[in-house]
C-alpha cells in the first residue's frame, strides 16, 4: 500500500498515518510499475479475454483468525467493468500458493503483473514482507500466481531470497518489466536494504529465472530501501527503465531522493542513472505521445517540516512533478511542477491535503495521450477531515492540460457512491485501466472506508471523460473478505 517511511524529524511523509493503517508494518508500494517494455502502461489480463484486470491488496485481512496475514484481491473486467460477482481472493491458504497464512505476514503487500512464463496470460508477483522465514521474523517471501483461462486461482510458485541475512522484507517493493529487451518479463525485488536484486528472461513452471543480477542506487537501506519501484520506457531504448523512489544518503537531512535507472541489452545500469525530482509514488507512460515514457512523481508533503525547515520541490498541500522522457532519458533540467493552485486544477492548495500521495496514468479518451489521475488523501471537505478527493488531468501533444477538462471526484460528488467522511482517505490508491474492453481507460479507487475495512470505486470512461454512470462501489464483505481488524481492501493496485 501507499507508505512513506518514517523519518525522523526531517520528512516524516505521512508515517504516523501510514503506519496506523498498516498496523505497524513498513510495507511499500511500487506503483505503476509497467509489465512490459512500453510507453502505453500495459494493462494486465490475467485470464486472457481481452479484457483488462484489476489486482490489489487486502494486507491487513484476518485470515483463519490470523491477524493481518493478508489476502490479495482479483476482480476480472467484464463489458460492465469490474464488481466482487467475478473475483479471486487468493490468501497464503489457498491451494498452491507457497507457504501458510500466518499473523503479520501481510500477503499482497505489493504486486507487480506480467506474463513471467510467457503461456499469453498475465501472472501476478505477490509479496508478503511480514513472513517469518525460518527463525529470519520479518524476512518476507515473494511468490509468482499464474494467470490462467480461470485468471489467478492460487498455483504458484517462490521466488527465492538470495541473500536473506542480509535485509528483512523481501518483496517489499516489486516492478516488473523487460530490462534487457530480449522479450521476456523480469521482476525487480527490493527489501530493507538499498540493493535490488533484478531477476531476468522470465521463470519456467518451477519458479527458476534465467538468471539474476543486481543494481544498488545510492539510497539508505537502514531497513527503509526503496520507497517504490517504477518500471516503463522513458529513453526508448531496447529496455525498460526504472524509477527507484528512495532517501539520499550524502546529507544528514535524508531528505527524498530518486533515480532514474536505464534499460539495455545487458540489463539495467547505474552507468547513466539520472537524479529526479522528489517525490515517493512515480508512474511512467507516454503523456504526450512522442514515443517517450514520461515520469510523474507525487510529493505529497508540505514546503515545510514541522520545525520550519523548507523541503526541497515541494508545494504546499502536495505537488506533482512531470519530467518528459526523450532519447536521453529523463528532462531533468525542465521538470514541471503542478499543485492545486497551478491553471484551473481544481481545488485549492492546502496544507496537509497530500496532493499527488497517489496517481497512474491511462488514456481514458483514447485520443493516443495518456492521462493522469491524482489522489489528494488528505483533502478536507466541509467538516469530513482527511476524506480524500482525486483529480483527473488530460493529456494532449503539449504535455498535460491544467487549464481545462480536468475532473474532481469525491464521494460527495453527484454519483459517486458514499459520502464524504472523516478519514475515509479516498484516493489511498489509483488505477487508471481498461476494465471493460472499449479501448478506454476507465478509474478505480481505493478508499480507507469504515475504519480500515476498504473499499474499491468504479468510475468508468465514457469514452471521452470518466462519468459516475455505472459507477459502483465494491466492498470487502461482498469480496469475500473478512471485516474483522482493518483489512484495508483495495489499499495498494497491482501495477
Amino acid at each position: 500500500m501507499h507508505m512513506h517511511a518514517p523519518r525522523p524529524v526531517r520528512l516524516a511523509l505521512a508515517a504516523a498515518t501510514a503506519v496506523a493503517l498498516t498496523g505497524g508494518l513498513l510495507t511499500f508500494s511500487a506503483v505503476t510499475a509497467t509489465a512490459a517494455d512500453s510507453t502505453k502502461v500495459p494493462r494486465a489480463d490475467f485470464n486472457g479475454d481481452g479484457v483488462g484486470d484489476v489486482a490489489f491488496s487486502a494486507s491487513g485481512a484476518y485470515v483463519s483468525g490470523k491477524k493481518t496475514a493478508g489476502q490479495l484481491v482479483v476482480l476480472y473486467g467484464t463489458a460492465t467493468g469490474v464488481s466482487s460477482a467475478k473475483r479471486s481472493v487468493i490468501s497464503q491458504d489457498t491451494a498452491g500458493v507457497p507457504g501458510g497464512a500466518e499473523s503479520g505476514d501481510a500477503f499482497g503487500s505489493d504486486t507487480a503483473y506480467a506474463d513471467f512464463n510467457g503461456d499469453g496470460y498475465d501472472d501476478v508477483a505477490v509479496s508478503a514482507p511480514g513472513e517469518d522465514v525460518g527463525s529470519d521474523a520479518d524476512g518476507g517471501t515473494v511468490a509468482i500466481l499464474w494467470g490462467s483461462a480461470s485468471g489467478i486461482t492460487g498455483k504458484g510458485v517462490t521466488v527465492a531470497d538470495p541473500a536473506p541475512s542480509g535485509h528483512d522484507a523481501w518483496g517489499r517493493t516489486l516492478a516488473a518489466g523487460d530490462f534487457d529487451g530480449d522479450g521476456k518479463a523480469d521482476l525487480a525485488v527490493g527489501s530493507s536494504a538499498p540493493t535490488i536484486y533484478v531477476y531476468k528472461g522470465g521463470f519456467n513452471s518451477s519458479g527458476t529465472p534465467g538468471g539474476r543480477y543486481t543494481v544498488k542506487p545510492p539510497i539508505q537501506g537502514d531497513g527503509i530501501g526503496p520507497l517504490n519501484l517504477t518500471a516503463g520506457n522513458v529513453d526508448g531504448g531496447p529496455g525498460t527503465d526504472l524509477v527507484v523512489d528512495g532517501f539520499e544518503t550524502d546529507t544528514q537531512d535524508g531528505w527524498n531522493r530518486n533515480y532514474f535507472i536505464p534499460g539495455s541489452t545487458g540489463g539495467l545500469t547505474m552507468s547513466g542513472a539520472k537524479v529526479l525530482k522528489a517525490g515517493v509514488i512515480t508512474a511512467i507512460g507516454d503523456i504526450d505521445a512522442d514515443g517517450y515514457g514520461d515520469i510523474v512523481s507525487g510529493a505529497e508533503w508540505n514546503t515545510t517540516t514541522e520545525d520550519g525547515t523548507p523541503i526541497p520541490d515541494s508545494g504546499k498541500g502536495g505537488k506533482v512533478w512531470v519530467t518528459y522522457g526523450s532519447d536521453s532519458g529523463p528532462q531533468t533540467s525542465s521538470a514541471t511542477g503542478i499543485t492545486q493552485d497551478t491553471g484551473n486544477v481544481p481545488g485549492t492548495a492546502e496544507n496537509n491535503d497530500s496532493f499527488g500521495y497517489e496517481l497512474d496514468l491511462g488514456d481514458i479518451n483514447g485520443d493516443g495521450f495518456l492521462d493522469l489521475a491524482v489522489a489528494a488523501a488528505g483533502e478536507n471537505l466541509g467538516s469530513a477531515v482527511d476524506t480524500g478527493a482525486v483529480t483527473v488531468l488530460y493529456g494532449t501533444a503539449d504535455g498535460l492540460n491544467t487549464d481545462s477538462g480536468a475532473q474532481f471526484f469525491a464521494q460527495s460528488t453527484a454519483g459517486v457512491p458514499g459520502g464524504d467522511e472523516t478519514d475515509d482517505m479516498f484516493g489511498v490508491d489509483v488505477k487508471l485501466d481498461d476494465v471493460t474492453g472499449d479501448g478506454k481507460a476507465d478509474l478505480v479507487v481505493g478508499s480507507v472506508e469504515n475504519a480500515g475495512n476498504g473499499a474499491v470505486t468504479y468510475l468508468p470512461s465514457s469514452g471521452t471523460k470518466i462519468t459516475t454512470t455505472g459507477s459502483r462501489s465494491i466492498t470487502p464483505s461482498a469480496s469475500g473478505v473478512s471485516t474483522t481488524g482493518t483489512p484495508m481492501f483495495g489499499a495498494n493496485f497491482a501495477d
